[in-house]
């Protein structure tokens, strides 16, 4: 069993070849996603398929008026006093006639509500011999029959969504009466010039109905029902949602390789990167270098790029953390040496004075060790204080009168003269107590190179970028060609009046580490008129 933080686990799933990538198939997905539900919504048609309907049943409206008023002119005839009727035979006649080129059903009803006429039925309506009803076939399927009922089911899901009403089945029924249309007693009763009415087949589809009254000396003597199934509607549609759909294959492969072209100029070079950084990471060797992206121009190159810049700098901090190591291993060493032949010395001398002599040596040789070890922790937990450590803004000047006037009252009056020249203050954000490190570093080593009579001056002053610190003093100076070497590990050019020993050699590349984790710089040179000049550039902004 594999655990999830394996690296053999993450390895494999790094480096497998030509299996689908993870980010292959979500902008898969994504995009298609959007196209189908961008279909689905084209699909739907809702909007189109009212307007056909509304545009059918104005054009069926139109024709009822029409047939209304030609059989209310010629098909009447005066029965008795009362009232006006229909010649039963010249309106079946004519009924029939009037539908042949509309492809519609016509029905004419008398004014009490029975049917007359339909055009649908050879002979009599309800006569001795009976009636034949023509109705005409549906054709057969057609190789879109899969495409047709795709669409059905499309339809029957969407009827189930929120807002939609359904509508009333439409039946045909032997023996029909006006009281099954409700549109046809509408206009009987003369509630209203027209009425329409939508109904739905059991198969699929719907059923249009069309009544208007017919008008015999604006005396309502009859409706004609005009009925149309919406075949032709749902064939348009049919076509539109075809043309949709032949437009959303062709988007889709296009889609799907942009999509493909997208993830492999972004999943392969990931991965070309994640298997060089295990390779580099399980390595012990330097000959694994990371994938070089240039020219693309993009996140992959800088991805790239920032890591052959994290390796080598990973690499630079191993060499480093070797030097260190080599360093401390060889500066312990001296006073260990020491230690020993003066332990060793001491068990055979007799003489109390010569013991008193080494014991000195030994305690020098401790208080060394005790020194060199303490440096050296804190250069090596330097790195990892320095970012986990809260930043606070401060202004410089202020910090450095502070620590001046501090140093002045515990130094005494025989040392050097410690001045503070300020040209304005700038606002720094960093380690307060780190760089005061610094700058103790700073003092501490120009005190112990100045005359006691000398004068230390420390400057302030402002830059483009922040303020530039220098601390100045009167002493011999840097020894030619060493302006970069005091900032080494251990390096060490004391005052030959100076105890051995008295300093680990640290303090000067441990304030070079701290002032580049503020985004500073920090260099040497010597004056023009003698003595050493200490440069520290820190960024910060100019106080208000």
């Amino acid at each position: 069993m594999v655990e999830k933080g394996d690296p053999s686990r993450r390895k494999r799933r790094h480096l497998r070849g030509g299996s689908l990538s993870p980010i292959t198939g979500r902008i898969l997905f994504i995009n298609v996603l959007a196209l189908a539900l961008l279909v689905a919504g084209l699909l739907y048609l809702d909007e189109y398929r009212k307007g056909l309907i509304q545009t059918e049943l104005a054009a069926m409206g139109t024709q009822a008026q029409m047939f209304a008023a030609a059989l209310g002119e010629t098909s009447i005839t005066l029965n008795d006093p009362i009232g006006e009727e229909f010649l039963f035979e010249t309106a079946r006649q004519m009924v029939r006639r009037l539908v042949e080129t509309t492809g519609a059903r016509a029905r004419l009803y008398a004014g009490d509500g029975m049917l007359i006429a339909d055009s649908r039925r050879l002979g009599g309506i309800g006569g001795p011999g009976g009636s034949i009803q023509v109705e005409i076939l549906p054709p057969p399927d057609d190789p879109g029959g899969f495409i047709e009922g795709l669409f059905d089911f499309y339809d029957r899901v969407v009827k189930h969504l929120p807002g939609q009403t359904p509508l009333p089945v439409y039946r045909e029924v032997p023996g029909q009466m006006v009281l099954d249309y409700g549109e046809v007693i509408e206009v009987l009763e003369a509630r209203a010039p027209e009425s329409r009415a939508l109904r739905r087949l059991p198969r699929g589809g719907m059923m249009l109905s069309v009544a208007v009254p017919v008008f015999h000396f604006k005396q309502v003597i009859g409706a004609i029902l005009l009925t149309k199934n919406s075949h032709e509607i749902d064939e348009a549609v049919l076509d539109v949602r075809i043309d949709i759909l032949q437009v959303f294959a062709a988007t889709l492969l296009v889609t799907v390789l942009l999509s493909i072209y997208l993830a492999r100029t972004i999943a392969r070079p990931i991965l070309r990167l994640a298997a060089a950084a295990d390779r580099v990471r399980r390595s012990h060797h330097r000959h694994h270098n990371i994938p070089d992206f240039a020219g693309r121009g993009d996140e992959i190159e800088d991805l790239a790029l920032a890591l052959r810049d994290m390796t080598q700098a990973l690499w630079d901090r191993m060499d480093a953390i070797d030097r260190f190591a080599a360093d401390v291993s060889h500066e312990i060493k001296n006073p260990l040496t020491s230690l020993r032949s003066a332990v060793e010395t001491a068990m055979r001398l007799k003489d109390p004075e010569q013991q008193r002599k080494l014991m000195a040596i030994i305690q020098e040789d401790v208080q060394r060790l005790d020194r060199l070890i303490t440096d050296i922790s804190e250069a090596s937990r330097l790195d990892a204080e320095l970012s986990r450590a809260e930043k606070s803004t401060f202004t410089i000047g202020t910090m450095l009168a502070t620590l001046i006037d501090i140093w002045s009252n515990t130094t005494g009056e025989d040392g050097p003269r410690l001045d503070l020249v300020r040209n304005g203050d700038v606002e720094v954000d960093g380690l307060e107590d780190r760089l005061v490190r610094v700058f103790q570093n700073l003092i501490g080593n120009a005190i112990s190179f100045s005359p006691a009579d000398s004068v230390i001056t420390v400057r302030t002053a402002h830059t483009a970028t922040g303020v530039e610190i220098a601390v100045e003093d009167q002493g011999p100076g840097i020894p030619a060609g060493k302006e970069e070497a005091i900032f080494e590990r251990f390096y060490s050019e004391r005052p030959e009046s100076e105890k051995f020993g008295t300093h680990s050699g640290l303090g000067l590349s441990i304030s070079r580490q701290i002032v580049e984790a503020h985004g500073g710089t920090i260099h040497a040179e010597n004056r023009a008129g003698g003595g050493a000049r200490f440069v520290v550039r820190l960024p910060g902004r100019a106080t208000a």
